[in-house]
């Protein structure tokens, strides 16, 4: 019974916690929304187990068409373009990401066709038809000893490049659980399906494992280290409650909508948004970006947008939007991806409106042209 009402929180706690980033404005980035539906997924491999202890499947067969579609194959899709979508600062590969859904789509549909004939009993395969269902078991199971452990693998390489010492370690440490988990129940896996060894009570761990998982990320992920700073704030943010006031926060009047002015800093709720914007959805790129956009994108006033960066960063709006541009290319700069484009290129790509205002944003932020750059960073 606690185990299992273990289990239903963490259930519940994640699908709420997915659908409160998903929704909220402050959550709501690109990488974040990996992150939601890596909990939702979690969250549904917690409720088939559950499902599965109250013998559910029993009662209603046809949910083990549900139960027997890989989910585990999302896990690493998501977790991989979490931290992806976190360190590629120029955006170039989001097009293909759909990619990393291949081995879920085709895992899925082989599932609900061979589950069609034992499960719901639509159509009985024949002789021939079950052999071609065995190959394509044998690349199913291919795909699962392959890539579920290749991109974690390969998101710790990825991982290097957070500069953010703080961001790097919580982000590090759910990369490492989920790992842990995913490696864990491959393994696990494998031996139930070649040794016929008996899985449940090392899957039940594995459960309490992903409840964890469900909890620290909601404590430590979002709400200590990313958006908590003033909590206050933001619940009468989130709650849009304007008859609530706050110490070291002010209510500009006459404007609409309400802007917090005093005592500005780096907990600023518009900053971080901001900084969400520039990290995780590279508006930096749009050349045509200017205050305006950006205030509108905030719900806030384009003066109070210089405001808030001029008073945090200690530059002017272009400046600041320049740095995250110069960034780009410096990081374009490094990767054998781009070794075609010319300087120009990676420049205008990043959201530069031409050379000239390219070469002087970039010497002002690095102190080199970007010639000078690139040849003394080989």
């Amino acid at each position: 019974m606690i185990y299992t009402t273990l289990l239903n929180i963490a259930i519940f706690q994640g699908i709420v916690l997915g659908l409160v980033i998903l929704k909220s404005s402050l959550f709501n980035s690109n990488s974040n929304k990996y992150l939601a539906c890596l909990l939702f997924t979690l969250s549904i491999k917690l409720l088939n187990h559950v499902f599965e202890i109250q013998q559910v499947f029993t009662s209603y067969p046809l949910l083990h068409i549900i139960d027997n579609i890989e989910w585990v194959f999302l896990m690493p899709a998501f977790l991989f373009l979490f931290i992806k979508s976190r360190t590629d600062h120029t955006g170039k590969w989001k097009q293909k990401n759909y990619l990393y859904f291949i081995p879920f789509a085709y895992s899925a549909v082989l599932n609900i066709i061979n589950d069609l004939d034992h499960v719901a009993g639509v159509y009985t395969f024949s002789e021939s038809g079950n052999r071609i269902i065995g190959i394509l078991g044998l690349i199913h199971l291919f795909l699962a000893v392959t890539f579920i452990p290749f991109l974690p693998v390969y998101s710790y390489f990825m991982i290097r490049r957070l500069k953010d010492s703080q961001e790097k370690k919580w982000i590090l440490t759910l990369l490492t659980m989920v790992s842990f988990v995913l490696f864990a129940w491959l393994i696990t896996a494998l031996a139930g399906l070649l040794l016929d060894y008996d899985i449940s009570s090392t899957m039940s761990v594995l459960a309490l494992c992903a409840t964890f998982i469900i909890h620290w990320t909601s404590y430590i992920g979002i709400y200590k280290y990313k958006l908590a700073k003033n909590k206050e704030a933001i619940s009468n943010f989130l709650n849009n409650d304007p008859a609530i006031s706050y110490p070291n926060l002010q209510i500009v009047e006459n404007n609409t909508p309400q802007e917090y002015k005093e005592s500005i800093t780096a907990d600023n709720l518009y900053f971080q948004k901001l900084e969400l914007l520039c990290k995780d959805q590279h508006i930096y790129t749009d050349s045509t970006l200017n205050r305006e956009k950006v205030a509108e994108k905030l719900g806030i006033s384009a003066g109070y947008v210089s405001q808030i960066v001029n008073t945090i960063t200690g530059d002017n709006f272009a400046h600041y939007i320049n740095q995250y541009r110069v960034e780009a290319v410096k990081e374009m700069m490094s990767n054998s991806e781009y070794d075609n484009y010319t300087l120009l290129t990676m420049g205008l790509e990043s959201g530069f409106t031409s050379k000239t205002t390219f070469y002087k944003a970039f010497k002002k932020v690095t102190g080199q042209t970007p010639n000078e750059y690139k040849n003394t960073s080989k």
